[in-house]
């Protein structure tokens, strides 16, 4: 009698359990920036199938002085995926089997962490669903690894309640306590961060009127920043400015950021009259309601080393924009 009525007590804790109140515990992802765990048998890697992958993935950041890929790949075959391997956080895991698919899921095995599976029945589909899905991979993977950055990058801000320009503007940043500040008029805020010796990472921010169809369009974006510079920006000697590069192109994307639409631009700048040069991203954002355009800016200078994540860090910063009630 004494074990049935121990079984009914266990029976209704068992079933009064709420399901929502059990949590498995993942444990922390590890992974660098912009690096992906491709999971992929050797002779798929190393044939068409591979080939197409990596044409994604190595594809080059715009706006870089020197070629560099999206992501950096480490490869292992589908039967070393286990152990250390699972808390990767970002995982593209791709194979033949049974079925057609593709999709994408979170905190899996780890957290955070992103996984990307596809599968295919045949080559020929594999390596078509690769090249079909190629936004959608690089996005994916960046869009994580901005958040990610972003995590990272909270536990030290800068004290931005003393920046009279974002004040004076009504937005607000995230900026790391690692920037220094170089200017702050009202009008016109430059922050910079030391990095290696001889290089650094800047971020501007300012304001200017609409003042006709073209400031919507985003047509003077280029003659805007070099004016901005001329005014702001000095180089080390006299007559010498920040300016956009005239050998390159800069490329401009239509965006949306802190729910107000712009444009994203990503390219070169140089100083006029001196050789010193490295890459820049511009976000300027048409606030019609209040007849401006908020232009938030980053560029990096480290000669001779890649940029690639220096840039992104800075994307990562300047993403974080709110505008204030």
């Amino acid at each position: 009698m004494k074990k049935i009525t121990l079984l009914f007590i266990l029976s209704i804790l068992m079933f009064s359990c709420d399901p929502k109140e059990t949590q498995i515990t993942l444990v922390d992802s590890n992974g660098i920036m912009n690096q992906v765990l491709v999971v992929m048998n050797y002779d798929l890697w190393k044939g068409a199938e591979g080939k197409a992958l990596k044409n994604v993935i190595n594809e080059p950041v715009v706006g870089l002085p020197q070629p560099e890929p999206h992501l950096d790949a480490i490869q292992i075959p589908t039967d070393a995926f286990k152990n250390l391997f699972l808390s990767q956080k970002s995982i593209l895991y791709v194979s033949i089997g049974d079925t057609n698919e593709f999709n994408i899921r979170t905190d899996v095995y780890a957290r955070p962490q992103k996984i990307i599976t596809i599968t295919a029945t045949d080559s020929e589909r594999l390596i078509e669903e690769i090249n079909n899905r190629k936004d959608e991979i690089l996005t994916t993977f960046r869009d994580f690894d901005i958040k990610a950055m972003q995590y990272r990058l909270r536990n030290k801000q800068f004290n931005t309640k003393k920046l009279v320009t974002l004040d004076k503007l009504g937005i607000s940043l995230q900026i790391p306590s690692k920037y220094r500040l170089v200017d702050d008029t009202g009008n016109f805020l430059w922050l910079r961060q030391h990095l290696k010796e001889g290089q650094s990472s800047n971020i501007l921010v300012y304001e200017l009127p609409i003042n006709s169809i073209e400031d919507e369009e985003g047509k003077n974006i280029n003659s805007v920043r070099d004016t901005i510079g001329k005014k702001y920006i000095p180089g080390q000697f006299e007559g010498s400015y920040y300016i956009t590069e005239q050998a390159y192109t800069p490329k401009t994307n239509v965006i949306e950021l802190a729910g107000i639409n712009g444009f994203e631009t990503r390219g070169k700048w140089e100083v006029k009259n001196d050789f010193m040069a490295g890459p820049f991203l511009n976000y300027t954002l048409v606030d019609k309601a209040n007849n401006r355009l908020i232009v938030l800016e980053g560029f990096a200078y480290a000669p001779a080393v890649n940029k690639r994540n220096y840039m992104f860090e800075i994307e990562a910063v300047l993403k974080t924009l709110k505008i204030n009630p």
